[in-house]
């Protein structure tokens, strides 16, 4: 019987994640997913490493400050997935917030007049903290806007007349899990993914794990399900548990871009609510995202009509020009499967990580909650949960080690896109920043040696063609044009459906 070190069950960010650590302290892992990479949360989130400047507002210090801490460590990891973002939040006094918080709570017992608002003095004090808990280095802090003058405020309404802006980052999430899996497969992990987990069982000191793909024995079994992960451990696993989660829907939409910089924006709502509104894909801003308990299945979440009209109607309260649901190119939702703490508001549900361990017989490690920009803390912290059972593993080992494509300096970009199109000079400055961002160094490795635009092979629509899908099928796990242009790629907000169907037969032709 060839039993392996840890079986993952999940390929979000967390199982991919816990995967790539793992292998890299020369563990055998094997992870399976029951569809495609980061086909659920994990693709599904707002784009950002952040602190989490909200969660303040809670005394969600720990989690704030880990946050922080781990912004410029993964910046460094994945300079072209990742990149700084300014984030800009106007303020005005008259503003007031019908939403409560321990703050807010605070606030109305020492200074009733202040109920429900947010005075500038405590904005300035949470963007203080925010500059200061996690060691910032690399980021820019925390500068006040007059909008009467900033390029900013071309954009607002003119009551807006002060901001104050600050630092985040931004991150393709999808591609994030893709490449924690590459990562994971190069160290000597295997990756199966569109494999579901039938059913697994204790037989001796190994788990016995049914899958649609065969039967695998290991010593230690991951949950790491995302909105999955109650199933997984009681009913596909069959072991007991206390902890549980709460399953919020975050739900985005997409409009042409509605402003001239890079900048994005944090918007507060009259409800105690906060969205984003950031420029995305070159030409589009992206807006969300709610925090709606979710009650239905967790496969298929869509942003509702009143979800839409919701961000649309909360933009609006600041653009000088109204936000509007016929505006809307695109919509996306997602289920996060929060740890499930009692919170009364879906938005005040913590972000905070849970890691479960029973070791009655061979252990089983659960993942409940957690946020993209700790997953891999929360896998350091998952192999030191398990690293009794595993002596031989080597340490700690991933803060700051590149990602596939990520070997080079964090502001390289610009001059990485330069060589590109210097060596293919038939390439837009627009589709070699694609490229880059998408692949950084491996660039080369996609476009191989052509010469010309025709040695790239089959013009599916939007500077994609057959080299690149093919690096796709046969290096990153895409099996349908779903997968391309909506995971690996977001070149479905440029593709008509005619085009998607010709990528669609291409890959099922390759199969």
């Amino acid at each position: 019987m060839d039993t392996t070190d840890i079986f993952i069950i999940g390929g979000g960010v967390n199982g991919t994640g816990i995967a790539r650590d793992a292998a890299g302290r020369g563990l055998r892992v094997v992870l399976a997913e029951q569809g495609d990479l980061a086909q659920a949360t994990s693709s599904a989130s707002t784009k950002l490493f952040h602190g989490g400047l909200r969660y303040l507002e809670y005394f969600d210090i720990h989690l704030v400050r880990e946050a922080l801490r781990e912004r410029e460590t993964l910046l460094v990891a994945m300079p072209h997935i990742s990149w700084p973002m300014r984030f800009v939040l106007p303020w005005h006094g008259d503003m007031r917030f019908a939403g409560e918080t321990p703050t807010s709570r605070l606030l109305s017992t020492v200074m009733p007049w202040m109920r429900g608002r947010r005075p500038a003095w405590l904005i300035r004090l949470g963007l203080f903290l925010y500059d200061n808990l996690g060691g910032r280095k690399i980021l820019p802090g925390t500068r006040k806007l007059d909008l009467a003058t900033d390029p900013a405020g071309r954009a607002l309404d003119p009551k807006f007349r002060l901001a104050y802006e600050y630092s985040d980052c931004w991150v393709d999430d999808a591609r994030l899990v893709v490449l924690n899996a590459r990562d994971a497969e190069a160290r000597g992990a295997r990756i199966l993914t569109r494999t579901r987990v039938t059913d697994a069982r204790r037989e001796g000191d190994v788990w016995r794990i049914e899958t649609t793909a065969g039967t695998f024995h290991a010593r230690a079994l991951v949950n790491a399900g995302g909105p999955w992960v109650e199933h997984v451990v009681k009913d596909t696993a069959h072991v007991a548990t206390r902890e549980g989660i709460r399953l919020v829907r975050g739900s985005h939409i997409v409009v042409p871009r509605l402003t001239d910089h890079d900048r994005a924006y944090f918007f507060q709502g009259e409800d105690g609510r906060i969205i984003f509104a950031i420029p995305y894909e070159q030409d589009f801003t992206l807006i969300g995202t709610t925090d709606q308990d979710h009650h239905g299945g967790p496969a298929h979440p869509v942003c509702t009509p009143e979800e839409q009209d919701y961000l649309c109607a909360f933009a609006s309260r600041y653009f000088k020009v109204p936000v509007t649901r016929d505006q809307v190119v695109w919509t996306y939702s997602g289920v996060r499967p929060l740890y499930n703490d009692g919170a009364q508001a879906a938005q005040a549900a913590t972000r905070e990580y849970v890691l479960s361990l029973d070791a009655d017989g061979p252990p089983i490690l659960s993942v409940f909650g957690g946020k993209i920009t700790t997953y891999r803390k929360l896998a350091e912290g998952a192999l030191a949960k398990l690293a009794p059972f595993f002596p031989q593993a080597t340490g700690a080992w991933t803060a700051r080690v590149a990602l596939p494509g990520g070997d080079f300096a964090h502001d390289g970009v610009g001059a990485l896109t330069a060589a590109l199109t210097q060596r293919y000079p038939f390439l837009t400055e627009a589709w070699a920043t694609r490229l880059i961002r998408a692949y950084g160094t491996e660039a080369w490795d996609v476009l191989g040696p052509a010469q010309t635009v025709d040695d790239l092979g089959r013009d599916y629509g939007a500077t994609l063609h057959h080299a690149e899908l093919v690096w796709l099928a046969e290096r990153e796990f895409a099996r349908t044009a779903e997968d391309v242009v909506w995971r690996r790629s977001k070149l479905g907000l440029r593709l008509t459906p005619d085009q998607m169907s010709e990528i669609d037969r291409s890959m099922k032709a390759r199969r």
